[in-house]
């Protein structure tokens, strides 16, 4: 009843608000105040500091969908190819851990979040939670971070940052242009104004569009490795989504000739054993981002869709000046400016999620 409710609620956000209007005076308190605590930021009047090395923060205007980690992900992986030692902050959404906590690709999902454990899993980054943004970062700086990337940041102004890397659906755009509760948008969309980056997930855009390409299907119980072409299975198989969009994930089982017979759950919902009661007829695929909450004791027949990412031309490049850090790391016998200039190349990603 609870996924269905929240569903709902998401699909409506990106359609007419009817019914939602009649929560218009929660969507002005939520704008007064969300203004009020940037200003008071701004002011000086709620305290904010800085951990002393460059800080990116990615984050987004919505709730979700938006291609954000597999961003966080391409970036974290071009500044490690580069020599830099990369940390990872976020607040571990959905994880039951209090305080800082430094997670590992062994960490439980239920403490650390889905979101986290899979860039722990995913990257040679450090990766650390807490609800608090700034002493997760200090904790990363004293454990060798030269750079902090804060994951889903944007709106967690207590962490001064030096970039501010917004990402957005070209498709789905802001939805109905409400803010929480009647839209989806935490912040108008007159924040972007303020941006260094703004990245479109399917845009056409040369400076903004970010592409994301299908690249293998890994099968959960042992990591095989399949074609995207031909992978031994299909066309119809049951597709498993608790991501935010996931038509993004069904849609990019169609488009490599699948018909996939939909299943979906709320963001982050976790998966229970039951969840996957009936569905062993068939091949069951998934996101990264969701394999990660899969109980051990599923049947091998469940195949992970890992995706790449590709930034326009030169946004690394460009991302690096922004940070203070163009030149700072010598990678592969090449300085980084010259490692940067070159066109970016498709970042491999065993992440799926909101990538899709």
């Amino acid at each position: 009843m609870r996924d269905s409710l929240t569903l709902a609620v998401e699909r409506a956000w990106f359609q007419t608000p009817k019914l939602l209007l009649l929560l218009l005076p929660l969507e002005w308190l939520f704008a007064a105040l969300t203004a009020f605590r940037r200003l008071a930021f701004r002011k000086g009047w709620l305290s904010s500091g800085h951990p002393g090395v460059p800080v990116i923060v990615v984050g987004n205007l919505t709730v979700g969908g938006t291609g954000k980690t597999p961003v966080v992900l391409g970036i974290t992986q071009s500044l490690i190819a580069l020599g830099f030692r990369v940390a990872v902050v976020s607040r571990g959404y959905g994880g039951s851990s209090v305080g800082t906590v430094q997670v590992t690709p062994h960490s439980d999902y239920r403490e650390v979040g889905d979101e986290a454990l899979l860039v722990a899993q995913s990257s040679d980054a450090l990766v650390v939670v807490g609800r608090d943004r700034l002493a997760a970062a200090k904790h990363a700086v004293r454990l060798g971070a030269e750079v902090i990337i804060s994951d889903d940041g944007l709106q967690h102004y207590a962490l001064q940052r030096d970039v501010e890397v917004v990402t957005s659906d070209a498709k789905a755009g802001f939805g109905n242009g409400h803010l929480l509760p009647v839209g989806p948008l935490r912040e108008p969309p007159r924040r972007l104004a303020t941006v260094d980056f703004f990245l479109q997930r399917g845009g056409q855009d040369p400076h903004s569009g970010t592409r994301y390409h299908a690249k293998q299907f890994r099968r959960l119980s042992d990591g095989e490795l399949r074609s995207t072409c031909d992978p031994g299975f299909g066309p119809a198989v049951h597709a498993v989504a608790a991501i935010a969009q996931p038509q993004r994930f069904f849609e990019t089982l169609r488009g490599l000739g699948m018909e996939p017979i939909e299943h979906c759950f709320a963001d982050h919902r976790p998966f229970l054993g039951s969840d996957f009661d009936g569905l062993d007829d068939l091949p069951v695929v998934l996101t990264a981002k969701d394999a990660v909450k899969c109980p051990g004791s599923l049947s091998s027949d469940i195949w992970i869709l890992d995706m790449e990412i590709e930034f326009p031309e030169g946004f690394v490049e460009q991302l690096l000046k922004r940070a203070s850090l163009l030149g700072a790391k010598r990678a592969s016998g090449s300085n980084a400016q010259s490692a940067s200039s070159k066109k970016a190349a498709p970042q491999t990603l065993t992440s799926g999620g909101d990538a899709l």
